[in-house]
């Protein structure tokens, strides 16, 4: 069965363009378009599509009050589509935190070389989170931005998700244990469902935190640094988009920009970041293995590693030398995840040693550095 998909957008022609695209897939086929927030609130009830495309501006009602109204009534998977601008970064930023799974700039040339390949991205897009559909049907903290307390957030999501007469969630409520290890390092990779991701674990992490953070986030280069700032107005931690030569110091966490590449030079207590050109060759720009694997050289086994959500397998390799090396590497489990590709690579290569629901990711780093 075709994953249903509605298209909301105020423009006759991109809706006219995305529905094309989507329809070319066999996987997936609009089922109708809506030309309004307020007209994508009615259709999404009525039609129960799988997938809803959103842009963010529109008469009527805009595309994030839009994306809380049906958050509200009928959870729904939405991929926004945003101008890849300040205040576009910020508006999108807003879409995530009201419950949208993810986001691509109105002009697809500035994802990709080729118009195939960008074709092909849109595609895939949608039937990744269109797999979200059926955890975002129940009152789930799957569909929640708000941070709180590690403890209280676990016990809600066990008595939510599990059926009513379902087995015991132990699992969940699992006591962690710090395995004695000392760090010097924390690294974070992460994609497709990051920003939340990340905001609801930076957001727990107190401000004497004992070293320092880097973030590695797909994102575009107009929105690393709005990203950051928001991060650094929320979190009791200070947050800042890398810059060459920035000193890594404790208690501060600094993610890599978009379109360039994020690597540490120097050695344990007197390191730096070195920002480079992104590389014509390269994929992901910022590349996660590009990053681990310097942290591999320069921290070796003193680095606490992780891969939240995302799309395809950036961060394996970096992680297989972060092994190697003797780091700990954990994953985000998969029901937590918006897409499990990244940290489903380091599973299937036997390379992380814990999977955790996003819900107790900030609780096990707390536990694990001796701060809880």
């Amino acid at each position: 069965m075709a994953i249903k998909v509605l298209v909301v957008d105020d423009s006759s022609f991109f809706r006219r363009r995305v529905s094309e695209i989507i329809n070319a897939d066999p996987r997936l086929e609009v089922i109708d378009v809506a030309v309004n927030g307020k007209e994508a609130v009615e259709k999404a009830k009525l039609l129960k599509p799988d997938v809803i495309t959103m842009d963010i501006e529109m008469p009527v009602m805009d595309g994030i009050s839009a994306v809380r109204e049906i958050m509200k009534a009928c959870p729904t998977p939405t991929l926004m589509f945003s101008s890849l601008t300040h205040d576009g970064a910020k508006a999108t930023l807003d879409a995530l935190d009201a419950g949208a799974l993810d986001f691509l700039p109105k002009k697809f040339e500035d994802i990709a070389r080729n118009r195939d390949e960008a074709v092909s991205l849109l595609q895939k897009r949608i039937a990744e989170i269109a797999r979200k559909k059926l955890f975002m049907r129940r009152p789930s903290v799957a569909t929640q931005t708000t941070i709180s307390a590690a403890r209280p957030t676990v016990r809600a999501t066990a008595s939510a998700v599990a059926p009513a007469k379902s087995a015991p969630v132990a699992p969940i409520a699992q006591r962690f244990k710090a395995t004695g290890k000392k760090y010097q390092l924390t690294a974070i990779g992460t994609s497709t469902g990051g920003p939340v991701a990340l905001q609801k674990i930076l957001t727990a992490i107190p401000a004497n935190y004992p070293h320092p953070i880097i973030l590695v986030q797909h994102m575009p280069a107009t929105f690393t640094a709005a990203f950051a700032a928001r991060l650094n107005n929320l979190c009791k931690i200070q947050v800042k988009e890398a810059e060459d030569g920035d000193v890594l110091k404790p208690g501060c966490a600094y993610l890599a920009p978009g379109g360039l590449q994020m690597m540490i030079d120097g050695r344990p207590g007197a390191s730096r970041l070195k920002i480079l050109d992104g590389g014509e060759r390269m994929n992901y720009k910022p590349c996660v293995d590009v990053t681990f694997g310097s942290a591999a050289k320069v921290y070796g086994d003193k680095v606490l590693s992780m891969i939240l959500t995302g799309m395809g397998a950036d961060g394996r390799e970096g992680c297989r030398m972060l092994k190697a090396a003797g780091a700990t590497i954990w994953s985000q489990d998969e029901q937590s995840c918006v897409v499990y590709g990244m940290p489903q690579a380091i599973d299937k290569a036997g390379l992380s040693s814990e999977s955790l629901p996003l819900e107790r990711v900030a609780e096990r780093i707390l536990i694990e550095v001796g701060l809880k």
